[in-house]
């Protein structure tokens, strides 16, 4: 029982990071460093950081969700990849 409250912790935690990560894509800090202060810290540290940053003036108007779309699955890999050394390391003990 354990086990699966911290792996959902842990997922809830990348799947936030990756949200703070879109945020911070339309800022000057951009996805990857956004992402990682999040994953470093915690993410509602990252998204006070990403929000403290100023919007981007560079941005496009887009009709896509395709940088959306790779952020979730991007996060859903990072799940997975979480889930198969976890339960690789149970499986041992």
């Amino acid at each position: 029982m354990g086990f699966f409250i911290i792996i959902s912790g842990l997922a809830g935690g990348c799947l936030l990071s990756v949200l703070v990560g879109i945020i911070g894509s339309r800022r000057t800090i951009g996805f990857t460093l956004a992402f990682l202060l999040s994953l470093l810290f915690t993410p509602l540290v990252g998204l006070i950081i990403t929000l403290l940053c100023d919007p981007r003036s560079d941005i496009e108007p887009h009709n896509g969700c395709l940088d959306t779309l790779l952020a979730i699955v991007g996060g859903f890999f990072v799940l997975l990849a979480l889930l198969m050394f976890f339960s690789v390391g149970m499986a041992a003990v």
